[in-house]
């Protein structure tokens, strides 16, 4: 008797389509599994034949070959437990196979037959609902976040007896949980911008950066506030839309770490890996590949403290990423593509003692000092559109906190200026100035006269290369933006190029 299964497995951040074929038939009493398979989906044998006897199936001493099909792709994880059984049931005229034709089925068998909850249920629920199929059986704890794809029935079941109690009804889709009404967690207070005193220059910069999608680097003595004022980021992000959080989500709950009494992440992620991270860590991969740091910070902000204390090779690992928005992993088991779409920021003192250009404290020589910059390459400064100063500030104990210096305030020319680019990049498939091609540069930054002049003279004394120069309009564009400017001025230029001076004042680089 032979039986076929849908269920779904995950390669990459997709979800595919997989057969779970059954075939019980005479000969030697066993269960075998093939299908290029890991070691956890293999022992989906003792799983099951346990798990179904201990729910009340009996399974007659007979051949039993499961093959999960396509057989030439790796599966991972544990979430074929229950199509497996549910194919067993059918070849022993416990279930009727056509019946079960139309729905997939997802989720761990324990030996006491309850099913437990598994990774990736959300966009294994949304290619089911692609491909056209009636509903999708989950485990019991992970209804609402199948829920999450909408325009496909999601079923739960707590055990593998409820299970079957539901697929022998009529119509099992009567079963399918009502559409929940998302509550968004109860998210904690974001760190406020009102909390620094002054930097104004900076202040700039952190919107520039937020309001265009620009990779930006703190640098200053230590103690200046380069990290705090990092980590107030989050507080000026523009929202997600509906499609970016199906999307981080998606990635959450490939990673197992959605919250499965909240699963739908709306609060852009900010990334903060330590510099002891491994390259798998943090750009993914492994001996069965994951994603990494950049992909989870994929929508958000990555952030790397403390920059030259990350290893040289970690830091050159971030360039193709940040050009392409993506990361391939390349393994023996296959490919693997993960988003990279983050915005990095990265903050860094100017030497190893953290005192530079105070001489009365810096103990470092121009060597020791050349030394500890130099693990930050010239190619992946490059990458960095931004590079402000944070100078030492005179600190007052009693500070007055002013209402334009707080975050909801500074928040607001942000979003004023992603409204703009929305408009503008309509149609096109980019959102953020950032992400403008050469073509676009000649389209969408208009120079006045005095802006053109002055950035023409600009190239032809610095030795600027074609990506510093593309950066420059582009940020001379966020800067127009923030000030609702169509045209681009002189101030917008010079204040961009000065952003863009950080490399030629530390690593004396043009």
């Amino acid at each position: 008797m032979f039986s076929k299964i849908n269920t779904y497995g995950i390669h990459g951040v997709e979800s595919y389509r997989i057969a779970a074929e059954v075939d019980v038939s005479d000969g030697l009493p066993g269960f075998s599994m093939v299908g290029y398979l890991a070691e956890e989906t293999r022992e989906a044998q003792e799983r099951v034949r346990t798990a179904l006897r201990n729910a009340g199936f009996s399974i007659p001493p007979r051949r039993v070959t499961v093959n999960l099909s396509p057989a030439g792709v790796r599966k991972n994880g544990t979430s074929f437990d229950c199509a497996v059984a549910l194919g067993i049931l059918c070849c022993i005229g416990k279930l009727d196979c056509e019946k079960l034709a139309p729905f997939a089925f997802l989720g761990e068998l324990g030996l006491d037959g309850r099913i437990r909850p598994v990774k990736g249920v959300l966009p294994s629920v949304l290619a089911a609902g692609d491909d056209g199929l009636r509903a999708v059986f989950v485990p019991s704890a992970n209804v609402l976040e199948g829920s999450l794809a909408e325009g496909i029935p999601v079923i739960g079941a707590e055990s593998l007896t409820e299970l079957v109690e539901i697929l022998r009804h009529r119509d099992p889709t009567e079963f399918a949980s009502a559409a929940p009404v998302f509550r968004k967690e109860k998210e904690e207070p974001l760190p406020d911008f009102a909390d620094i005193q002054g930097l104004p220059l900076v202040r700039l910069a952190s919107m520039a950066a937020c309001a265009g999608g620009h990779n930006i680097l703190y640098i200053g003595p230590a103690g200046t506030g380069k990290t705090m004022t990092a980590s107030r980021l989050p507080s000026l992000m523009p929202p997600m839309s509906r499609r970016e959080c199906l999307e981080v989500s998606k990635l959450y709950s490939i990673c197992g770490l959605l919250d499965p009494r909240f699963p739908l992440v709306t609060r852009r992620p900010f990334r903060a890996p330590h510099h002891s991270i491994t390259p798998a860590s943090l750009i993914g991969g492994g001996r069965r590949p994951v994603p990494g740091e950049i992909s989870l910070a994929s929508g958000g902000i990555l952030f790397l403290d403390e920059l030259p204390e990350f290893a040289p090779r970690i830091i050159d690992l971030l360039r193709q990423p940040l050009e392409e928005k993506e990361v391939r992993v390349n393994r023996l088991s296959g490919s693997e593509r993960y988003p990279a779409d983050f915005i990095l920021a990265a903050a860094m003192n100017p030497c190893k003692c953290g005192y530079y250009p105070d001489m009365a404290k810096c103990r470092c020589t121009e060597a020791q000092r050349q030394k500890y910059l130099s693990s930050v390459s010239g190619p992946f400064l490059d990458r960095i559109d931004i590079g402000v100063e944070v100078p030492l500030q005179r600190y007052h104990l009693h500070k007055i906190k002013k209402a334009e210096d707080s975050s909801s305030a500074m928040r607001k020319k942000v979003l004023a200026a992603a409204r703009i680019q929305e408009d503008r990049f309509r149609g096109t498939g980019i959102r953020k100035n950032a992400d403008m091609t050469p073509d676009m540069l000649r389209e969408y930054c208009p120079l006045d006269r005095e802006a053109a002049s002055f950035l023409e003279r600009y190239l032809s004394l610095k030795n600027v290369s074609a990506r510093g120069a593309d950066k420059i309009l582009k940020i001379s564009r966020t800067l127009a933006d923030l000030e609702a400017r169509g045209k681009i001025s002189a101030n917008d230029v010079a204040q961009a190029v000065s952003f863009r001076s950080f490399a030629e004042h530390y690593w004396r680089r043009g």
